[in-house]
């Protein structure tokens, strides 16, 4: 199956409505207090700053690679291209190893959010919070069972759904009259020393979380309209836009609400609008961050179910990955198989276990590995073959991979879990060659 079976469809509108939706989720809403606890100060904005200054840095390695292997999959193209013939077929498959366990506790982190969320407009029981979820994760695959023009369209009218919360939020702030009061105080009491650091840390594998996506469209580059322009712009107008709309929120919520509530609150958000406009705004708010924790699942899936795909066409995994749907041509044996493992990871796990896990998962192989791997491909090909080129170039991708390697380090236990997967991973990958090479 050839990759023009794939069309060229998706706008720079669209690609950056899958991004923003993709990085909004369920994420910022349940992360605000976990970040407040960490931090435990009204120096708690810096993560929040940290995790956009590495997401605009890391964007640059994205696309350098994004533009230049503009096809579906991806990082798993990424690493193919950039390590040459035998380490980048390693690379590849590690990838594709490690996105089959954590693409679907992507999706199970925002069902799971989603359940616990709605928790606020009604009290749910363990099992009754485990069908929520599970039913999410089931629409979200219903939905995306079409065209990739449908799709598209799709993706705008749930980002519109964002944005409409994100500026109720930050304009319930701001109309309070103390929004920048949170500014002001920002250092009070703050001391730069390993305590703070180590702090900054633990709370940025949090914030991170929350910006995670921005390099969505890359999963999605075989589908992406003019993807030499596209790629990038709608990777740093996400950044950007979303960067605002966190720092914005937090403010908005630190001027209105005591730091001691923000840190033990489960549902913060809907607290701060019941504080400014009573229980009815509260319970409209809570069905609008529904929204966004459903959009993002949508997005999310959508680009993950393109990486086993263009894996399986290009013969590096199971041959049944590629199929296209014939009718509405887009791959659906992927899309079913991540949705179902999504499923079943969505009745056992906890969000707090999963978000760590997720940057366990993939931080060795696709963040590190793939800003590597762009090092590497600039030696072997020299820095003209690349589409886009970043400014002092190679200083971003070391500052990446610096940046990477704390955040990992900061997962703590979840890091030999990691590490583990990875390990797995070189082992089936050398018995897989190994039974090829008997036959």
């Amino acid at each position: 199956m050839s990759q023009s079976q794939l069309s060229r469809h998706l706008t720079l509108l669209q690609a950056t409505a899958i991004n923003m939706t993709d990085m909004v989720g369920i994420g910022p809403f349940v992360v605000l207090s976990v970040v407040a606890e960490i931090m435990h100060g009204p120096w708690f904005l810096y993560a929040w700053i940290a995790g956009a200054l590495l997401s605009f840095i890391d964007a640059m390695v994205w696309s350098e690679l994004g533009t230049t292997f503009p096809e579906a999959g991806g990082s798993y193209n990424f690493l193919k291209e950039s390590f040459g013939p035998r380490t980048g077929k390693l690379m590849s498959f590690l990838f594709v190893w490690q996105t089959m366990i954590q693409a679907p506790l992507v999706i199970a982190s925002a069902a799971i959010g989603f359940a616990q969320y709605t928790m606020y407009l009604y009290p749910l029981g363990f099992w009754e919070t485990k069908a929520v979820s599970g039913a999410v994760i089931i629409l979200i695959v219903f939905l995306l069972y079409r065209n990739i023009e449908t799709i598209g369209k799709i993706s705008v009218t749930l980002w519109i759904g964002v944005l409409v919360t994100m500026i109720w939020i930050i304009g319930g702030g701001m109309a309070q009259g103390h929004f920048l009061e949170p500014i002001k105080h920002i250092n009070d009491g703050f001391k730069f020393n390993m305590t703070f650091a180590a702090a900054l840390g633990a709370a940025s594998v949090k914030s991170v979380y929350s910006y995670l996506g921005y390099y969505n469209v890359c999963h999605l580059g075989g589908e992406i309209i003019a993807p030499q322009k596209n790629i990038p712009r709608s990777m740093f107008i996400s950044i950007a836009g979303i960067a605002v709309l966190y720092l914005c929120m937090n403010i908005s919520v630190a001027a209105v609400l005591p730091l001691s509530q923000i840190e033990q609150s489960k549902f913060v958000i809907s607290e701060f609008i019941q504080q400014l406009a009573g229980p009815t705004a509260a319970m409209i708010v809570t069905v609008l961050i529904l929204w966004i924790a459903f959009a993002s699942v949508f997005s999310a899936t959508l680009g993950y179910s393109r990486i086993p795909y263009a894996a399986a066409k290009d013969g590096a995994f199971f041959k049944i990955f590629a199929k296209l749907h014939p009718t509405k041509n887009f791959p659906y044996i992927s899309l079913l198989f991540l949705g179902g493992v999504a499923f079943v990871f969505s009745m056992f796990f906890k969000l707090k276990e999963v978000i760590t896990a997720i940057l366990a998962m993939r931080i060795m192989i696709q963040f590190i590995g793939q800003a590597i791997g762009l090092l590497v491909l600039n030696k072997r090909k020299g820095r003209n073959f690349v589409k886009w080129r970043m400014p002092l170039y190679p200083v971003p991708v070391i500052l990446a991979i610096l940046i990477w390697i704390l955040i990992f380090a900061s997962t703590g236990y979840m890091m030999l879990a990691g590490m583990a997967v990875t390990l797995l991973g070189i082992l089936i990958y050398f018995v897989k060659n190994r039974i090829n090479a008997g036959h």
